[in-house]
């Protein structure tokens, strides 16, 4: 049975977006970049909200053969690993990725029954509500030393989660790794 995984950089104050919509984040240098290359090629298959999967489908695009080797890594992983899109808008995805409509809650708990190793969900709307329902085994802030004042958060407002330590992991560029489970 696969593994439900909730991973985002965030602010110290708590936010994956800023106030205007824009990432408002330091983009990962390359020893933190790889950490997150390592991860991608761990995830068994990723699903995605459709505002975060437009945004990933940067590392789809052939531009991508080009710039830093880590970049051309962590693209490489995202195009091989299998997605699905929860979206009802969307009427098309691209390679590697399956468009889903309807019932989260089930299709996320067929997933994680047919499925080995991790799974990532991605997209803070997404996350709660799998966090609603309950299907979130592991939560991962990447805290980033830099405060937003304001924007999306990493926790959608309303949701309330009692949660207890996996652990922690200092990494490069001074981002904090903190891990949760929910508590029993």
């Amino acid at each position: 049975m696969g593994k439900i995984v909730y991973s985002m950089l965030t602010s110290l104050d708590g936010f994956i977006e800023g106030p205007s919509g824009d990432i408002g984040l330091p983009v990962p240098e390359e020893e933190l970049h790889r950490h997150f290359n390592d991860e991608m090629r761990r995830t068994a298959i990723a699903l995605c909200g459709r505002r975060m999967y437009e945004a990933m489908r940067f590392w789809d695009s052939p531009e991508r053969k080009t710039g830093r080797e880590v970049e051309r890594d962590f693209a490489m992983a995202w195009q091989t690993t299998p997605k699905i899109v929860f979206s009802t808008t969307l009427r098309d995805v691209g390679p590697n990725a399956r468009l889903m409509s309807g019932d989260v809650e089930t299709v996320a708990n067929q997933i994680k029954s047919q499925t080995e190793g991790e799974i990532s969900v991605s997209g803070a709307g997404l996350a709660a509500q799998f966090a609603r329902a309950g299907l979130i085994d592991e939560f991962r802030l990447y805290m980033q030393p830099v405060v937003l004042g304001g924007g999306k958060p990493y926790f959608q407002s309303g949701l309330s989660l009692t949660l207890q330590p996996l652990g922690t992991q200092s990494l490069a560029q001074g981002v904090t790794l903190l891990r949760y489970t929910p508590a029993s």
